[in-house]
């Protein structure tokens, strides 16, 4: 059995090509996978199921087609798609994750996160995830009309770019510790997550137990995935 895990596309209406990329994607080497798992910002922003854009609906046709192929497909929420809801996932047939989620891979427990969770030197941030999740201020937030709410959230984009120029790397990449905390309270010794942009495999003591940590890549200059089987887990560029 083979899962495929992908996150941080951002798919957007103004880029056409890496959406082409995807498209192709869910046609072809996704198609090979038991599980597809996309782990939080799938789009570049989403302002509420009732954003029936045409790119919305395109992408919900390509996701619908593909789970009724018999793939199961799973969605976890990310930072720039966390409104994503129950009609959404109705539509495309997709499986909503809690963040973090443990499954299992061929034996081997694995530990699913978007990833911004665990950068907890950013505090200023984690604060901002704390309010925008909360389900009160949700449906505050989605009872306005969808022009305030793409409003609100352009604004919010804006101030987003401005104080990542004035945030090391470091506060915005995630704490070791709080990796290595995360997998001693699932009793993991795998994690894949997103959300830094920074692909790469990490290892980690946990416990006198060696883990491994997979970063996922973002879809900005080219796809890529991480399958994982019986004989592990790679990376695959498109």
């Amino acid at each position: 059995m083979a899962s495929i895990f992908i996150s941080d596309l951002h798919l957007c209406a103004t880029r056409p090509l890496i959406a082409g990329v995807f498209f192709d994607f869910l046609r072809g080497d996704a198609r090979q996978a038991d599980g597809l798992y996309i782990l939080g910002d799938l789009f570049e922003y989403w302002a509420g199921d009732d954003d029936h854009t045409p790119f919305n609906q395109q992408v919900t046709t390509a996701l619908r087609e593909y789970s009724q192929g018999g793939t199961p497909l799973y969605f976890m929420h990310g930072n720039r798609d966390f409104l994503i809801g129950a009609d959404f996932l109705a539509s495309t047939g997709a499986t909503l994750l809690n963040d973090p989620a443990l499954i299992d891979i061929e034996g081997l427990p694995t530990l699913l996160l978007h990833g911004d969770t665990l950068c907890t030197d950013d505090i200023k941030y984690l604060a901002f995830r704390k309010k925008v999740r909360d389900p009160i201020y949700q449906q505050q937030f989605l009872a306005q009309t969808l022009a305030s709410r793409k409003q609100i959230i352009a604004g919010l984009r804006a101030e987003n770019v401005e104080e990542k120029q004035q945030k090391s790397e470091a506060i915005m990449d995630v704490a070791p510790r709080a990796v290595e905390a995360v997998m001693r309270e699932y009793g993991c010794s795998r994690m894949i997550h997103g959300h830094t942009h920074r692909p790469a495999l990490h290892h980690h003591q946990v416990d006198g137990t060696r883990c491994e940590r997979w970063v996922l890549g973002d879809w900005y200059a080219a796809g890529s995935y991480l399958l994982c089987d019986a004989a592990g887990c790679r990376s695959v560029t498109l």
